[in-house]
C-alpha cells in the first residue's frame, strides 16, 4: 500500500501560536518511516546560534519571518523572508536574529539513529563515556561537538558546565 500525502502543519499558524519570546524548535517532522528531518525554529530579537559545524549532513535553511545574518567562512550573508540557503556539511556557521527576530525552516536527510557498536580489538571491560552533556535538552539531538554551546538542530543553548 502506498503512503498518502497529508498536511502536517501550517507554518503561519505555528508562528502565530508561539509565545512572543519563544525560542527554539516550534515544530519538527516526527513521522515514522521518514527519510527527512525538518525543524521550524524561531530566534527572538537579537538572539544568536553560536558558531557550529554539521559534519555529516547538508542542510537547507529557508527564512520565513524576520531578518538576520549568517556568518560563515569569513563572509556575512543577510537573511530576509524568502531567502534559501544551502549549508554544506563541514561548513562552520553562526546565525544572529535581527531586531524583529528570525524564524526559519531547516530540512536535511534524516540522521541515522545512534547504534552501539562492539569495540574493535580486545574487550577491556568498563563503560563507554557518558555523553548526556552533549544531548540538547530541547530536541534531544546528540552534538558532535565535545563542548557544545548551541544545538545545531534547534538553536537551543546548552546548559553551562
Amino acid at each position: 500500500m502506498n503512503a498518502a500525502p497529508r498536511v502536517l502543519a501550517v507554518i503561519d499558524d505555528l508562528l502565530s501560536a508561539a509565545a512572543l519570546g519563544e525560542r527554539g524548535a516550534l515544530w519538527h517532522l516526527a513521522e515514522p518511516g521518514r527519510e527527512l528531518d525538518a525543524n521550524l525554529v524561531r530566534l527572538p530579537p537579537g538572539a544568536e546560534v553560536g558558531e557550529h559545524q554539521e559534519d555529516v549532513l547538508d542542510v537547507l535553511l529557508v527564512v520565513l519571518e524576520g531578518a538576520g545574518r549568517l556568518a560563515a567562512g569569513g563572509q556575512v550573508l543577510d537573511l530576509a523572508p524568502g531567502t534559501v540557503l544551502w549549508l554544506p556539511r563541514t561548513s562552520r556557521r553562526a546565525l544572529a536574529a535581527g531586531p524583529d527576530g528570525l524564524a526559519y525552516l531547516t530540512v536535511h536527510r534524516r540522521r541515522p539513529g545512534l547504534a552501539i557498536k562492539p569495540p574493535s580489538g580486545a574487550y577491556e571491560g568498563g563503560e563507554g563515556p557518558c555523553m548526556l552533556d552533549r544531548v540538547c535538552p530541547e530536541c534531544g539531538k546528540l552534538s558532535q561537538d565535545p563542548a557544545p554551546v548551541f544545538c545545531s538542530r534547534c538553536g537551543e543553548r546548552f546548559p553551562e558546565r
